[in-house]
């Protein structure tokens, strides 16, 4: 089968896009508003942007259901404040991350909604999710408006990681931290590893 995307709805696209780049990271983004108001939400589309400095990149789409046509507080955020946090989301996490992924007002706190406990951060002004394995404090680096997206990249500029999943040598407990990923409308468990090649 063929498919060629102009032809097509934007959500048909979408749909087998995300059911062929799998399974995708997701990046628990925390910002601050510019009244103080926290807020966390996840994102899947986000990986490595830069080595040197190192970088990070999430896509922001535009608001969605009851928010169809608004700005995503987390962008909206960003523009003003400069900064983020990206927590990485264990499979234990997984409940909390679905909550804060729900449709709330500008003046929410998710953190509060999930019940989740913030952390100051060292350098950035918006907190970290402490119940969280690994914490990565960014400053943004530019903005890209890409069709209906904003690709955010930003220079992380301090790292957290809990002793627990540290394994030394700059090499984290897969094992036990057991990340999440994301599929077209499901998610994954990641906990067996492997090398390759397979021996036969």
């Amino acid at each position: 089968m063929k498919f060629i995307p102009e032809q097509m709805e934007t959500k048909s696209v979408y749909k087998l896009l995300t059911g062929a780049v799998v399974p995708r990271p997701i990046a628990w983004v925390s910002t601050m508003s510019r009244q103080g108001t926290l807020n966390l939400s996840p994102f899947s589309f986000f990986t490595v942007a830069s080595r040197q400095p190192p970088m990070l990149c999430i896509s922001i789409g535009p608001g969605v259901g009851e928010r169809e046509g608004t700005v995503k507080d987390t962008l909206v955020n960003i523009r003003e404040g400069g900064e983020f946090v990206i927590n990485v989301v264990p499979s234990a996490l997984g409940n909390q991350m679905q909550k804060t992924s729900e449709n709330h007002a500008p003046h929410v706190n998710e953190f509060s909604v999930a019940g989740l406990t913030p952390l100051d951060s060292d350098i950035v002004l918006p907190k970290r999710v402490k119940e969280a394995p690994i914490h990565m404090e960014c400053k943004l680096e530019r903005i890209i408006e890409l069709g209906t997206d904003h690709l955010i990249i930003g220079e992380m500029v301090m790292y957290h990681i809990k002793e627990e999943y540290y394994l030394g040598n700059e090499k984290v407990n897969f094992e036990k931290m057991k990340p999440l990923g994301r599929f077209a409308g499901n998610y994954s468990e990641s906990k067996d590893f492997y090398t390759l090649p397979i021996p036969k």
